[in-house]
């Protein structure tokens, strides 16, 4: 516990005493060095992510515009625009001022005295503002200006992104061939083995292993480094002895379903933050372009090349002895695949490892997506109730009672030749369609310990006092259901994950090249009861193995914050969770 007077700030009490602090992020800094490059490659990443979200919703404006000046006309195509833009606008104004503008823009300006709501006002100057800067932005140079600014930046990262790192596959390389005696000279091998390209000259098997062992210490000294700093702020600059959240804690380290479940969620999620260096060849060269890249091995005494997509044709699994290459085996060119190959002869680790990344950004968009229109839907009808609260009931009841899955093929048919459908390859189509049918489950989990809150005294204080709407909502409530709503959007993540899978498995999930595991599953279908069983049963225990860890960890954390919830059955644990 901090020295300090009990009403200093976090950072009066950190400077007060900041060795502790100072050696925390010393063992921060060491960890994060030999990944920075890795750091950079990331942020290039996301960048790659965003720009067709962006453009996909440039064509999604356009499709819109264009539908409505062909369908209504001239006259109705300026009308139905100007909805549609005024509509755009209030949603952005809204996330805007919830997330990025703390402060009072009434006060600030001095208009208290107009006879307007204060809320209306800001809502209307910070809607202004996001109008005219969307227009400056579209109908001027400033919008070529900021994307040649990003590009400049792009590169920037890149020239960071192309360092090597201690878990990359240049480091710890496992591609390699053993070369005859004669060819030494030309392919020499390394100190500790007899290969050519691997790591130290060690089997490929060996080298992959050992990549991916450190890979998984790596990220795991980094969990217990986040915790050995949780516990240096609990000892050093907490200014309270004891916290609710200790008990939670404690009750979770006593748990092991939950504590399962955590260690499940965890290496899924190494998986698909480290999906490169996990994987034995890359995604380029197994998926997107084979035949640009090549490999070397030793045939009769002599050292050949040949692509990794002529390899791939001789490297099939396709239920037969002799066209099979299973798991923790070598194919014909030296290539090893860890659990095996796919009908059409790919790696099928790394298309997990790539596979798992597509599964968490459907399921992490999605939940956040459903949580937040659920959590806001939960406030608001719990503070208006009356006729708020009927018609958000009568809406939940009306999706609720459509079958999901049914909903989900009939949305997905439907939308299918909609631009929104190009973006990732049909990814951003699920997960606006997984928004649209979850956020519902969400509300109602939420709408109870809402409701429950919105009796406490201190929101009758605050409205006595004449505090705004959105104010009290944002602070004397939310904090109170972001528990619930950590749970139920754990538990909501592996329902997610499997829908995908099932999607995929009936051909209507992610598109092809895309890797995803339902797809694989469905492809390997008729390879089950054979010598190929791995294409199929291998994804399907993954699948199976992840939603139950999110399950599971989710479980954990809900008896972990309700005690009374704890061996209860499910419609008991929900029912003390406050679902409504």
């Amino acid at each position: 516990m901090s020295e300090t007077p009990d009403n200093s700030t976090f950072r009066e009490r950190v400077l007060a005493h900041p060795e502790p602090a100072m050696i925390w992020l010393a063992g921060a800094l060491l960890l994060f060095l030999p990944q920075a490059s890795a750091f950079f490659e990331t942020l290039m990443l996301w960048g790659d992510m965003i720009n067709p979200l962006t453009t996909g919703s440039l064509e999604i404006m356009t499709w819109y515009v264009d539908t409505m000046f062909g369908s209504l006309g001239t006259a109705g195509g300026y009308i139905m625009t100007g909805i549609g833009g005024f509509l755009l606008i209030a949603v952005v104004t809204v996330i805007v001022k919830a997330f990025f503008i703390p402060f009072s823009i009434v006060e600030i300006l001095g208009l208290e005295d107009l006879p307007v709501s204060a809320d209306l006002l800001e809502r209307t100057i910070v809607g202004a503002v996001v109008g005219i800067v969307g227009l400056v932005l579209v109908f001027t140079p400033a919008g070529p200006a900021i994307e040649s600014l990003f590009a400049m930046l792009a590169d920037f990262g890149s020239f960071f992104a192309d360092r090597w790192t201690l878990l990359s596959r240049d480091v710890i390389p496992n591609a390699g061939f053993q070369p005859p005696d004669s060819a030494t000279g030309e392919y020499p091998t390394g100190p500790l083995g007899p290969y050519h390209g691997t790591f130290l000259g060690i089997e490929p098997a060996i080298a992959w292993g050992l990549r991916v062992v450190l890979v998984y210490v790596y990220a795991f000294a980094w969990i217990a480094w986040a915790w050995f700093g949780y516990k240096t702020f609990r000892r050093h600059y907490r200014y309270a002895d004891w916290t609710p959240r200790d008990d939670m804690i404690d009750r979770f380290r006593t748990h092991r379903w939950g504590q399962f479940g955590f260690v499940v969620v965890a290496m899924f999620l190494i998986m698909a933050i480290f999906a490169y260096p996990l994987g034995p060849v890359t995604i380029d060269e197994n998926i997107r372009e084979p035949y640009s890249f090549s490999v070397n091995y030793t045939e009769n005494g002599e050292v050949k090349e040949v692509t990794h997509g002529g390899a791939n044709r001789d490297s099939i699994s396709q239920g037969n002895p002799d066209r099979n290459v299973g798991p923790m085996t070598y194919d014909d060119f030296g290539r090893f695949h860890p659990i095996g190959t796919t009908e059409n002869g790919k790696d099928l680790w790394t298309f997990m490892t790539m596979g798992s990344r597509v599964s968490l950004f459907i399921g992490l968009l999605a939940v956040a997506g459903g949580g937040f229109i659920g959590a806001a839907l939960a406030l608001v009808t719990a503070y208006y109730g009356g006729l708020t609260d009927l018609i958000v009931v009568v809406t939940s009841d009306g999706i609720q009672s459509m079958p999901s899955l049914l909903l989900l093929i009939l949305l997905g048919t439907v939308l299918a030749d909609h631009p929104i459908s190009n973006v990732y390859n049909g990814a951003l189509i699920l997960v606006l369609i997984f928004i649209f049918i979850n956020w519902t489950g969400m509300w109602r989990a939420l709408r109870g310990p809402a409701l429950q809150v919105s009796e406490e005294e201190w929101v009758d204080a605050a409205k006595s006092y004449g505090q705004r709407p959105t104010t009290t909502m944002r602070k004397h409530m939310a904090p109170y259901i972001l528990g619930y709503l950590l749970v139920y959007g754990s538990l909501n993540l592996g329902g997610i994950i499997i829908s995908v899978a099932a999607l995929s498995f009936l051909g209507l999930g992610i598109e092809p090249p895309v890797p995803e595991w339902g797809r694989m599953v469905n492809s390997g279908q008729p390879y089950v009861a054979s010598v190929s069983w791995h294409i199929a049963t291998i994804p399907g225990i993954m699948v199976v193995l992840v939603v139950t860890g999110f399950n599971a960890f989710g479980d954990g954390i809900r008896d972990a914050i309700d005690p009374q919830s704890e061996g209860a059955s499910d419609e008991g644990a929900a029912a003390a969770g406050g679902g409504g």
